[in-house]
């Protein structure tokens, strides 16, 4: 974005990065400091105006736009400091990137954003690793002890078309699981609505609920270990909505509890699972399915199987045939 600025008054042209925002969020996230009330006030009064005209906090901006942005009393700038990554950090493997797009491997463990007592996530850590990408927002999100494919936007236009395509249903998205009990069909479409809803302690859970919103997921058997005691089945999920947890929950509401899952699961099941060498939960988001944001060409990205999971799998075909 370039700084036209004369003095006492800011004009600021819209580039690509700032491109397709709302007016106010824009000078929200420019006007650090500034109350929103102050920010809405000026809007009105007339004081910000695009390419010389009267504006509204709703305008959306586009590349070349010129906003002029009244001289404001602002405190005193501190610059952010953004928490030092820990020692050691790792890089997370890119799956792929061109000028659009960048997929990573996101291990378990890692959020891919900070917040509640995370002071940073996959999307923090890639910012701090790549300060070069002037534009580096989530397409989507993976659940902290889920792995694999993670994608994210490096231009707002990749974001917003990517956001209405998996809004529309028109990304595929796929997932490797691990669950208790001998799966029967090839294939099986669960259509199970799910409420979202808080435990007493203030955690956030979802259940099977007849008036929640609409879930769908079809999964896949891929192998089962009838001989195991208990029984085990290796599944592809794919999902054709995105509710929070609904790999999980479905999978529990059918009687099959995913494996190492600590919210949903058979936490006995767990306990013995993790002293057979799996210690987390089996759940990774093997592919993503899209058509790129650039020339609607179809893109599929894959992440292989973490070598903690695989290995796991190995250890039950050595001993369950």
């Amino acid at each position: 974005m370039k700084d036209l600025s004369k003095k006492f008054v800011r004009y600021l042209e819209i580039d690509e990065s700032a491109a397709g925002q709302r007016l106010d969020n824009f000078l929200m996230k420019t006007l650090k400091g500034v109350p929103s009330s102050h920010i809405y006030r000026i809007v009105r009064s007339g004081e910000v105006r695009i390419n010389g005209g009267r504006a509204q906090s709703s305008n959306h901006l586009a590349v070349g736009d010129t906003v002029r942005i009244p001289p404001l009393r602002l405190p005193e700038r501190v610059e952010a400091v953004r928490p030092a990554l820990p020692r050691g950090t790792a890089t997370l493997p890119v799956l792929f990137e061109d000028d659009w797009l960048l997929a990573v491997n996101k291990p378990a463990g890692l959020a891919v954003h900070g917040g509640s007592g995370v002071s940073f996530g996959a999307v923090e850590q890639l910012r701090a690793q790549r300060p070069e990408l002037r534009f580096l927002e989530l397409v989507h999100r993976l659940d902290r002890e889920t792995s694999g494919v993670l994608l994210l936007a490096k231009k707002r236009s990749a974001l917003t078309g990517l956001h209405t395509a998996w809004r529309d249903g028109a990304v595929d998205k796929r997932y490797d699981v691990l669950v208790r009990g001998r799966w029967p069909d090839a294939k099986r479409k669960v259509q199970v609505p799910l409420t979202r809803f808080l435990t007493v302690e203030g955690e956030r859970r979802v259940r099977a609920d007849d008036d929640g919103q609409a879930a769908t997921t079809v999964f896949y058997r891929q192998r089962v270990w009838p001989d195991l005691d208990p029984p085990l089945s290796l599944l592809e999920a794919e999902l054709h909505t995105g509710r929070t947890h609904q790999i999980r929950v479905h999978l529990t509401h059918l009687g099959y509890p995913l494996a190492g899952d600590d919210k949903y699961g058979d936490f006995a099941w767990n306990r013995v699972l993790v002293k057979t060498g799996l210690r987390r939960m089996f759940l990774h988001a093997r592919k993503l399915g899209f058509s790129h944001p650039a020339n609607d060409e179809w893109r599929e990205i894959d992440a292989p199987l973490p070598e903690a999971l695989q290995a796991f799998l190995d250890r039950l075909s050595a001993t369950g045939g």
